[in-house]
């Protein structure tokens, strides 16, 4: 169940990108599963990837071809994460860059491959093989639904946002798409998550200011704290909205960009936490009084994580006494505890480390009701803070990972 989750947007075509989709049947039949996405020659391409050792085969492949050519393809698939799958699974990878090249008639380095689904079985290359010719051909700029569609798992809904911006008469777009529902604990970025803009951008400043926004957004979202072999984020400026060049992020185009950005990421970022599995609760964890981010972060991760957190938030249940359990044992060096503060959609709850005397169960009660839930924490020590989002965890969870490949 979405926690508020809002319909797929209206993106308007973006100059220099152009989408296809099919039906490879890779997992299920009749189902969307396979999308590229054409850019045009000169495009700037930034990626980052899943810090997992065991990054999937099409991560692996993808990285190398990102630093030695200029991106033309991405081709993704679902139903199979092609993870797990040793030399063959690169093998297979490169099988289907090529016939994509050769379809697309560009050098195979040019496209850039991405899986996601089951791990550890190998890639049915056929199936993907037979589908590329059918995504070739429906190649268009107004098929954004349909690719946010089709690079779904678990996902309930698919998740698109879009931004536009004027800069010295000049229109600019940003748009992208996400997936993830479950296995999300990013350590780079998302599950799977492509943004796109019509900016002409130096790709050395795009890729900066990806890693910079990654932190602000999907490196701040968590469902079950696991993290993807496969996860994997692009961002692409065609240039086409006729600008020179940035490469300056002082400038005041490239902050005016950077603000778009940042929203566009930190959407798709929610999204993923709305439609977490099982999910009925978004819940944004605030650290504040930090001396360190890092602490401030730290605090963060460990409520978000906690399943007797999570648990009680799925039951509605002012159990906040968890909460404080969790900020002890965080590990914040020289946590004062008698200066901690916590607060519950507005309701002070904890008052200089212990219940405030202004605290009824029925405040606490009132707090937890909701299906969004804002925690602020504050740890009286010092003005740094950092959020982090979440989802509680619930009954369907459980079952929707027990019977995933059922």
């Amino acid at each position: 169940m979405a926690v508020g989750l809002c319909d797929f947007p209206n993106i308007p075509e973006i100059k220099g990108v152009k989408i296809g989709v099919a039906e490879a049947g890779i997992k299920k039949p009749n189902k969307k599963d396979l999308v590229i996405f054409e850019l045009c020659e000169g495009a700037a391409v930034a990626g980052v990837f899943t810090q997992n050792a065991f990054c999937a085969a099409p991560v692996r492949l993808c990285q190398k071809h990102l630093a030695s050519s200029s991106p033309r393809y991405l081709l993704i698939n679902t139903g199979n994460a092609n993870a797990g799958t040793g030399k063959l699974g690169v093998e297979n990878a490169l099988l289907t860059c090529q016939v994509l090249a050769e379809q697309a008639g560009v050098d195979v380095d040019a496209i850039l491959p991405f899986s996601t689904g089951v791990i550890g079985e190998p890639l049915p290359t056929d199936k993907i093989v037979a589908a590329i010719p059918a995504a070739f051909l429906s190649l268009s700029g107004d098929s954004w639904r349909a690719a946010g569609t089709g690079i779904m798992t678990t996902d309930t809904l698919p998740k698109g946002s879009v931004r536009s911006f004027e800069y010295e008469g000049r229109a600019y777009t940003v748009a992208g798409i996400s997936k993830g529902a479950g296995m999300i604990r990013p350590n780079m970025a998302t599950m799977l998550g492509y943004v796109f803009s019509d900016i002409a951008m130096d790709t050395s400043l795009l890729q900066k200011m990806l890693k910079e926004v990654v932190g602000k957004s999907f490196n701040r979202i968590t469902i079950d704290g696991d993290t993807s072999t496969n996860d994997s984020c692009i961002a692409v400026a065609t240039g086409k909205a006729g600008n020179e060049v940035v490469t300056d992020v002082a400038s005041p185009l490239a902050q005016a960009f950077l603000t778009a950005f940042t929203e566009v990421m930190q959407e798709l970022a929610h999204a993923i936490v709305r439609d977490g599995e099982g999910a009925t609760k978004f819940v944004t964890v605030e650290v504040q009084g930090a001396n360190l981010v890092s602490d401030a972060t730290k605090v963060a991760f460990e409520v978000a994580h906690s399943p007797l957190v999570k648990t009680a938030l799925f039951a509605s249940d002012p159990n906040w006494g968890r909460i404080l359990a969790v900020v002890g044992r965080a590990g914040v060096e020289g946590l004062d505890v008698d200066k901690v503060q916590l607060h519950i959609n507005g309701f002070e709850i904890v008052r200089d480390g212990c219940r405030s005397p202004d605290y009824l169960e029925k405040h606490g009660q009132e707090a937890m009701a909701p299906e969004e839930i804002h925690i602020v924490i504050n740890l009286g020590a010092g003005d740094v803070s950092d959020t982090v989002w979440t989802t509680d965890l619930s009954r369907d969870y459980v079952t929707i990972n027990a019977d995933y490949r059922t």
